[in-house]
């Protein structure tokens, strides 16, 4: 059944790949896959959660006696493994949603006009490095998918051809990952290794600072060659939901533009630092910075009462504008990986890794190109609990202290893991949140990733781990 499943795994990322050809939404199989990847697991669970840990804990609930060992697995299966999974991936999907909703709440109050007026730049090759700038650094702040939003939507005010805009996109998706990947709070992955303390932000800062721009500099420098000439701004705003576009702007001041702007960047800013306070998830604190923008729009359409009905923006009619079909391919896929998690694919196949390669370097490498075809946050764990922290206790145990010292915090193998688990998922533009939102939002197929961005990736991607084995054997020692 195990087989069966990776074979599975294997044709519904063809599918969801050949989405142009087969003239079919990914989102659909996305869902067609989660759901026969869970099938196929719960039959199968008997012979693969009855000796593990985790079961046998929850079979010891004192609830669950009267239970015969079939439905103990069963309901381990469907009372803790699916919800756990789904509670872990409704904190993505509300907080993809809430993000969206600010974003698009900004852009059709006019709120990042004050960015584009600030742009003044026509030629294509400044545009592409400006854009990779601020992308890199917003990423640091924000995470990458929050920022992977807010850069297209500033793109479309630039870029109208789509082919075009998509080169653009595909240097954004790289910026971001790339931003996300020095940061302890720019991608969940480092979010994942700071809050456990493998990593630190005094490490990783200084050792991924350099290797993560290198990954977005040597792209950008190869795509700028290809362009050439200035771009003309597109007359209206593109609008790819929608053919009637709503004027609310034309309506506002530019201090009311300011003030909308201000409050969804401020939302979007505030939720690591909610998240660092009050330990809750980052949903959380954006639903809290929308309901701010909510209340704040409603009473602004109070005020103005020269906007007729139609072109109020309110928060009701910018859902109705969020992409669903990206929503269900994220439920979809992220559902069909958990599915590869408890069954133990995943774990089985870090663990081939470690025995058969050991170099932690090889090893991270091969992690991070993983990363561009399976979610990254499962691998991430799966090495997490493979290889434990290590202390003085271990070290000193250890029958090679030397390599033990590669996991101790903010040691050589969980800084190289930060920076390939979150650099490696721009290989392949399903392999990162940042890469499924820009592919929902521009409509990017597989195929044309592939082809035009793939490469540009792993050349950034190997440049800047070459950097970084070089900083840590050569540069960092002479330095102590």
């Amino acid at each position: 059944m195990i087989i069966t499943m990776i074979i599975l795994f294997i044709i519904g990322y063809t599918a969801i790949a050949l989405e142009h050809l087969l003239k079919i939404n990914k989102a659909a199989f996305a869902l067609l896959l989660c759901v026969a990847l869970w099938v196929l697991y719960i039959f199968s669970a008997s012979s693969i959660v009855s000796g593990s840990s985790e079961f046998l804990v929850f079979a010891e609930d004192v609830s669950k006696e009267h239970l015969s060992l079939f439905d103990k697995i069963i309901s381990f299966v469907t009372e803790k493994q699916i919800i756990e999974h789904i509670g872990d991936i409704a904190e993505i999907l509300f907080f993809l949603i809430g993000a969206m909703t600010i974003v698009e709440l900004v852009d059709v109050h006019g709120g990042f006009s004050l960015i584009t007026d600030w742009i003044a730049t026509r030629n294509k090759k400044k545009l592409l490095w400006l854009l990779s700038f601020i992308t890199f650094f917003m990423s640091a702040v924000l995470d990458n998918m929050t920022t992977a939003i807010v850069m297209i939507m500033l793109l479309r005010k630039f870029i109208g051809n789509f082919k075009e805009r998509w080169l653009f996109a595909g240097v954004i998706i790289i910026a971001a990952n790339s931003g996300g990947a020095f940061s302890p709070i720019g991608d969940i992955t480092t979010i994942m290794l700071w809050v456990k303390g493998n990593i630190t932000t005094g490490g990783i800062l200084p050792s991924l600072i350099i290797p993560s721009m290198l990954s977005v500099i040597v792209p950008v420098l190869i795509v700028s060659r290809l362009l050439k000439g200035e771009f003309t701004r597109p007359i209206t705003t593109f609008d790819s939901e929608s053919s009637n576009h709503l004027e609310t702007a034309r309506y506002l001041k530019r201090s009311e533009k300011r003030t909308i702007f201000m409050l969804g960047l401020g939302s979007l800013v505030f939720v690591p630092i909610f998240r660092a306070v009050t330990n809750l998830p980052p949903f959380i604190g954006v639903l809290f910075g929308l309901s701010l923008l909510w209340i704040y729009t409603e009473v602004l359409y109070q005020r103005k009462q020269n906007i007729p009905e139609q072109d109020k923006a309110r928060i009701t009619i910018i859902l109705g504008r969020i992409d669903i079909a990206t929503i269900l391919f994220f439920l979809g896929i992220l559902m069909s990986v958990a599915a590869l998690e408890c069954a133990g694919i995943l774990h089985d196949f870090s663990t081939i890794l470690a025995e058969k390669i050991g170099n932690i370097y090889v090893i991270n490498i091969l992690i991070g190109v993983l990363s561009s075809v399976v979610d990254n946050v499962p691998l991430v764990a799966g090495a997490m609990g493979m290889y434990p922290l290590a202390n003085d206790t271990i070290i000193a145990a250890s029958a090679d202290p030397a390599y033990i010292t590669n996991f101790v915090q903010d040691g050589t193998f969980w800084l190289f893991l930060t920076y390939c688990a979150g650099v490696g998922g721009s290989v392949l533009i399903i392999g990162s949140a940042a890469g499924v939102v820009t592919m929902g939002l521009e409509r990017i197929n597989f195929v044309w990733y592939f082809k035009n961005i793939t490469l540009l990736v792993l050349i950034g991607y190997l440049t800047g781990a070459a950097f970084f084995i070089v900083q840590e054997l050569w540069i960092f020692p002479l330095l102590r």
